[in-house]
């Protein structure tokens, strides 16, 4: 068994905290960096915001993953606790009223007599 000196364990810490600092939720005109996230719901910082509700938008760094609406946020141990009732994915196409079928040609050309 291996045992970490403090200095590695910290910065491991450091690392992996960093690379959850990607996520991001937007809402009116403040950008808040998400700590944790998990199905149904995520956490702030509740030195950034006490209290948070309605329609946000999820960020992976730049790409837009997500629209969320909160429904219920609490504060504990420094973390504010939001509830997500629903998490629509982003795309970048409009939904299709029909559906197509697995055989059908991705596109067609036009016909030159």
């Amino acid at each position: 068994m291996e045992i970490l000196s403090k200095d590695i364990v910290d910065g491991l810490r450091s690392a992996d905290a960093g690379r959850r600092s990607r996520l991001r939720i937007r809402t009116g005109g403040d950008i808040l960096p998400v700590l944790r996230c998990w199905r149904g719901g995520f956490s702030l910082d509740a030195e950034q915001i006490r209290h948070l509700r309605g329609l946000v938008d999820l960020y992976d760094g730049a790409r837009h993953l997500s629209t969320c609406l909160i429904v219920a946020s609490d504060v504990e141990g420094g973390e504010l606790i939001c509830t997500v009732k629903r998490e629509t994915p982003v795309t970048d196409h409009a939904p299709l009223d029909f559906e197509r079928a697995e055989s059908a040609p991705a596109g067609l050309l036009p016909f030159r007599a």
